[in-house]
């Protein structure tokens, strides 16, 4: 990792939090896993969790008081479902309770060039989501050249979401400061720039917020966290 000016000292406990997803997403997960991991979102008062979309109800049932959003994904984790089923997907998880989607652009479109479809593909689901939920547009950057990432983050931008982010968490590799730092430069001020994939440190998480992320997902949430607590008691 190269050197970082970011501390501990420059960021709240409940800045920092606020920028954690707790990711919820193994496909291996129990019911009983689900509600543990939201119940240490609620504890440890992050943003959201990111729940598969079955798992939307049961979050959202957990999470109800808390100051913490339910979130789930659309088209996860390849982008290649048809548009209609994206938009379904993303109706359906906003009547289940979540306020919060991740979706995935169809990468395969995006390297093809067709730009406008994969427009209108992200801006489908952001007229579905409306006001009810915010929209993040997975890029998948471990299979994209800086062009693509480019265009992809303006894509985005073009269609109305409200952040473009770096990765699943489940390709080849996942978030690097060289791509959100071309993600931010690439965006105007109103896009924000979520990372996934790799942020397992208070370190880390540290780094992404430097580049330019407002949001990370993660599982290493309660070590991130505990960390901060540490390094800032004394």
């Amino acid at each position: 990792m190269e050197p970082i000016n970011l501390t501990v000292a420059d960021v709240t406990y409940s800045q920092l939090a606020k920028t954690i997803d707790h990711s919820l997403l193994k496909p291996e997960l129990t019911l009983d896993e689900i509600v543990a991991g939201c119940l240490l979102a609620a504890k440890y008062d992050v943003a959201s969790v990111c729940c598969r979309p079955a798992d939307v109800v049961l979050a959202a049932e957990t999470l109800a008081g808390t100051a913490v959003a339910v979130g789930t994904v659309v088209g996860f984790p390849h982008g290649c479902n048809t548009t209609a089923t994206k938009v379904f997907e993303a109706r359906r998880a906003i009547e289940d309770g979540a306020a919060e989607l991740d979706m995935v652009i169809n990468i395969g479109w995006l390297r093809s060039g067709e730009d406008e479809r994969v427009r209108e593909d992200v801006r489908a689901v952001v007229d579905a989501a409306g006001d009810a939920a915010l929209v993040k547009v997975i890029l998948e950057n471990a299979y994209l050249t800086d062009d693509e990432k480019v265009r992809g983050s303006r894509i985005t931008e073009a269609a109305g979401a409200d952040y473009v982010k770096t990765s699943t968490g489940y390709a080849p590799s996942g978030a690097t400061i060289a791509d959100i730092r071309l993600m931010c430069s690439s965006v105007g001020p109103q896009i924000k720039v979520k990372s996934a994939g790799g942020v397992r440190t208070l370190d880390a998480l540290l780094a992404v917020i430097e580049a330019g992320v407002s949001r990370t997902g993660a599982t290493a949430t309660a070590t991130i966290l505990d960390d901060y607590r540490i390094r800032t008691s004394g």
